[in-house]
Parts: C-alpha cells; sequence; structure tokens
C-alpha cells in the first residue's frame, strides 16, 4: 500500500516546477499524489479576469492528469496578495485537506522565495502540521520554483539548502509536458521556466549527486519511527 502525498502550491504551475517529476514518480510508485493549490494565480497579471482564472484551474487539472495526481484543488486566493490576509485564513485551508486526506509527506514552497504568496504558503503549511501527536504528517519538503527561488538570491529568508536529491531521469519529460499545458506560464530560454532551462536545472541538481536529473528539496521536517523511513 503505497504512501498519500500532498503537494501545496500556492499558484497552477508552481506544482509542476516545484516537484512535477516527483509526482509523476510517485504515482507511478502506486502512491496517492494530491495537489492543493491555494491561489487563483492570475489577477495581478492584468484585465484577464474570471476568464484567466478559470483557464489556468483548467490547466492544472490537466497537468495533474498528465502527472498521475489523484485529485488537484483549487481555492482561489487572491494572486500575490497572500500576505494581506489573516494567516489564520490560509492555514485553515491546509487544516481542512491535511484533515481530509490524511497525507503522510507534504512538499511545498521554500520559505525564503521572492514571491510572497509562496513564503505564505510555506509558513501556512508549517502551523497546519504543527508536530503534535495526532499529526500524521512524517516529512515536509520545500521545493525549488525557477524564477522565484534563484531570484531572490539569498536575501529574502536564506539560500534554498537542498539536502534531498530524487531521481526524476524516468519522468523529467513528463514534467515538460506537464509544464506545457500551462500555456501563459511557460517562457522562452533563457528564462528559467523554460524547457531547456527546467532540463538544465534537474541535470545540475542530478550532477550533484551522481544522477542524470534530480529534482531537488530542503529537508523541512522528518519524523521517523521505529522501522519506518525512506521515500518510496
Amino acid at each position: 500500500m503505497g504512501d498519500t502525498i500532498l503537494v501545496v502550491a500556492a499558484h497552477p504551475d508552481d506544482e509542476v516546477l516545484g516537484c512535477g517529476g516527483v509526482m509523476a514518480l510517485l504515482a507511478g510508485r502506486g502512491h496517492a499524489v494530491h495537489v492543493a493549490i491555494l491561489g487563483e494565480g492570475a489577477t495581478s497579471r492584468g484585465p484577464g479576469g474570471q476568464g484567466d482564472v478559470d483557464a489556468l484551474r483548467d490547466q492544472a487539472r490537466r497537468a495533474g492528469d498528465i502527472l498521475g495526481a489523484r485529485q488537484v484543488m483549487t481555492f482561489g486566493l487572491p494572486d500575490n496578495t497572500f500576505d494581506s490576509l489573516p494567516l489564520l485564513d490560509v492555514v485553515k485551508i491546509v487544516e481542512g485537506v491535511v484533515d481530509e486526506i490524511a497525507p503522510t509527506r507534504i512538499y511545498t514552497h521554500f520559505g525564503g522565495d521572492l514571491n510572497v504568496d509562496h513564503q505564505v504558503t510555506h509558513r501556512a503549511v508549517l502551523t497546519a502540521t504543527r508536530p503534535m501527536r495526532e499529526c500524521g504528517v512524517r516529512e515536509i519538503l520545500a521545493f525549488e520554483v525557477p524564477s522565484s527561488t534563484e531570484w531572490a538570491f539569498g536575501r529574502v529568508g536564506g539560500a534554498f539548502n537542498p539536502t534531498v536529491f530524487m531521481d526524476v531521469a524516468g519522468t523529467l519529460e513528463r514534467k515538460i509536458e506537464a509544464m506545457a499545458v500551462y500555456e501563459t506560464e511557460s517562457r522562452p530560454f533563457p528564462h528559467p521556466r523554460s524547457p531547456q532551462a527546467l532540463r538544465m536545472l534537474a541535470g545540475t541538481r542530478g550532477a550533484a549527486v551522481g544522477l542524470d536529473a534530480a529534482e531537488a528539496f530542503e529537508l523541512v521536517r522528518g519524523v521517523y519511527p521505529a522501522g519506518e523511513g525512506g521515500r518510496g
């Protein structure tokens, strides 16, 4: 029986950029992968309005299908204004998802990203999963989001310092395929969200640990009862 995995992302496309290869890898191994996208990801950019929001929501579900997610939940928080919301409101959303699906592992944003919504999402996940006895979340891993993590230049909350590397050589092209679904989010090279740059990053992360391609994470918290451990 596989584990229950939860990916908590601020915007549509963050889940693919941050851990799309691992999502496909874990889903292929029989783990139940669920995605929660907190924000609508569109309205801060221009006049597209609800049409753009609806398009991104549909694209998120299509990307989830490509990567093997069991479900993609969207919550429509206003784009790039999470810091104007009471933190408790964001925490309650995460708590509701955690209560519903009871994940053992969560992938979410690095807390030092340039994007404020990423920062709030990271804090909300930590708050919603405080390690009390009844909390079943055993691992929290923070992912990097190209064009947000590195563009903070380590000046927001410290530099991203990955300690966990997962081999995605066999699923990297599915990540690229899923990212292509987000027609307005991908960019031409040398933008960090271009297909070429995503392949280069995966190659760099892999080369650091002797793999052809990897996604990298900071282990925020790991709790391993006797006889347990590992990432499947």
